[in-house]
């Protein structure tokens, strides 16, 4: 059992890598973001698993992919 945890753009930079690999399944999002790094979390980062945004209480399954990045903003 496993899920892949990626990160982008400054929670790349911040943490220090940009994907890894937790061997035992993280019962929610909120969870794997505190498996992965000491760091608090910013509230604004977004999460999405298997590519679909989600709240941080959403349920993780063997085989999910967790992504968290900051929030986009343009002009």
């Amino acid at each position: 059992m496993s899920i892949t945890v990626r990160l982008f753009a400054s929670l790349r930079e911040r943490i220090g890598f940009d994907e890894t690999r937790l061997d035992e399944t993280p019962a929610t999002v909120a969870e794997a973001w505190q498996r992965v790094t000491d760091i608090e979390r910013p509230s604004n980062t977004l999460a999405a698993v298997n590519h679909e945004y989600v709240d941080l209480d959403h349920p993780l399954a063997d085989g999910d992919e967790v992504a968290f990045f900051p929030p986009v903003t343009g002009g």
